[in-house]
């Protein structure tokens, strides 16, 4: 009884199927070189073991060579995908570090910038601090002449300022900040210079050998604006300061309480 295959139907190839197909390839390997250069040594030791008749030699070779191929197939492909993934970990690594050097420069400047703010900060408070000081006229200097003294040396009786003893030619400093109103000479206070304080209030400054400062210009506290001397009506040298409400002569108030109260100590 004859038996087919059912049409449409696949079975594995027998070993005969599959010896013959090895042995074609075996054939065609060994015209091309191939068998000699990849698995020598794998026919050299298949030809020792197996039996020394053609076919069932070539059956056992072709196995072999296969069996070798493939699995220099799988260790080719293990080697590819290993090398791929290593690339794929080392540029992984590398974004990874550009992203960190990247967040440490943004930090770095962002810390920069702080520190430059807070020290701008520092120095515009530090600067306003010291454009509300008040200093004192005269360096080092003391009252010789306190206010309201009485002397017929004075048209109005009494004395309108304070006189900071200094010799000729000592640096007289404006008190804080303010603008010349007046620079030049005074009458009976000589060489005379007046400051608009930034509060509001006057300062006057009189008996000066010499004047350094015009009207219009602007002066901060301890700024030199004029030497000490003997100008005007006077006895000897020494600074004649005033303090007062408006630019003219009459509004004055105590000069030592008006610097004490902006802190100066006289």
């Amino acid at each position: 009884m004859a038996f087919t295959r059912a049409t449409g139907k696949h079975r594995r190839p027998s070993r005969l199927t599959r010896t013959t197909a090895h042995v074609a390839g075996v054939a065609a390997l060994t015209t091309t070189g191939v068998i000699g250069g990849l698995a020598a040594p794998a026919l050299a030791a298949d030809n020792a073991a197996a039996e020394q008749n053609g076919l069932t030699q070539a059956i056992a070779i072709g196995d072999s060579l296969a069996d070798q191929i493939d699995a220099q197939a799988v260790a080719q492909k293990k080697a590819a995908d290993a090398a791929a993934a290593k690339a794929e970990a080392e540029k992984k690594a590398e974004a990874e570090a550009k992203k960190k050097a990247e967040e440490a420069k943004r930090e770095a400047e962002a810390k920069a910038k702080k520190e430059r703010e807070a020290k701008e900060r520092a120095a515009r408070e530090a600067e306003r601090k010291r454009l509300n000081t008040y200093v004192a006229p005269i360096s080092g200097s003391y009252v010789s002449t306190a206010y309201k003294a009485s002397s017929g040396l004075w048209s109005s009786g009494s004395h309108t300022g304070i006189d900071f003893h200094a010799a000729s030619g000592t640096s007289v400093h404006a008190v804080g900040m303010g603008t010349v109103v007046e620079a030049g000479w005074g009458g009976a206070y000589g060489n005379n210079i007046v400051i608009k304080m930034n509060d509001g209030t006057y300062t006057q400054y009189g008996h000066l050998s010499s004047i350094g400062v015009s009207v219009g210009q602007s002066v901060t506290p301890g700024q030199q604006i004029g030497l000490s001397g003997a100008t005007g009506n006077v006895t000897g040298p020494h600074l004649h300061f005033e303090a007062r409400t408006g630019p003219d002569y009459g509004s004055d108030i105590d000069p030592v309480a008006y610097l004490r109260s902006h802190g100066v100590g006289v």
